[in-house]
């Protein structure tokens, strides 16, 4: 077996920029976008998601509805509280994630991956 030096690996693997970026507020959610295309998928972060507890109920926003940044987008209801999500740029909703109307509880099992509750065209990359 043959050792070979991190800096030679480095030298050897091509390079790979990924367009879709993470940001996370201060409020706790998360947005994936993609600056290409201006899409993104919103949800809430890990740590809100604990905060919160066994979640019982999701109202998500309809496909089409528009939002400005700041607003309140949908409502996350759980055993101990409820919340409020709201939206970190504005946009317009293009897919909610219909499997939470069912299963709510995705968010309390995998909230920064299966647990997203909806997908938006930027209308406002700021």
């Amino acid at each position: 077996m043959r050792l070979v030096q991190p800096s030679m690996l480095l030298m050897q693997t091509p390079l790979r920029f990924f367009a879709v970026t993470r940001r996370f507020s201060k409020s706790h959610e998360w947005v994936d976008f993609d600056a290409d295309t201006k899409q993104g998928k919103l949800g809430i972060t890990k740590y809100a998601a604990e905060a919160l507890g066994d979640i019982v109920h999701v109202d998500l926003p309809e496909d089409g509805a528009s939002f400005s940044k700041g607003d309140s987008i949908c409502a996350i209801e759980s055993v101990k509280t409820a919340a409020d999500v709201y939206m970190p740029c504005d946009g317009t909703v293009t897919r909610i994630n219909e499997e939470l109307e069912d299963e709510p509880q995705q968010i309390s099992i995998a909230a920064e991956e299966e647990g997203w509750l909806m997908e938006f065209e930027i209308e406002d990359s700021s």
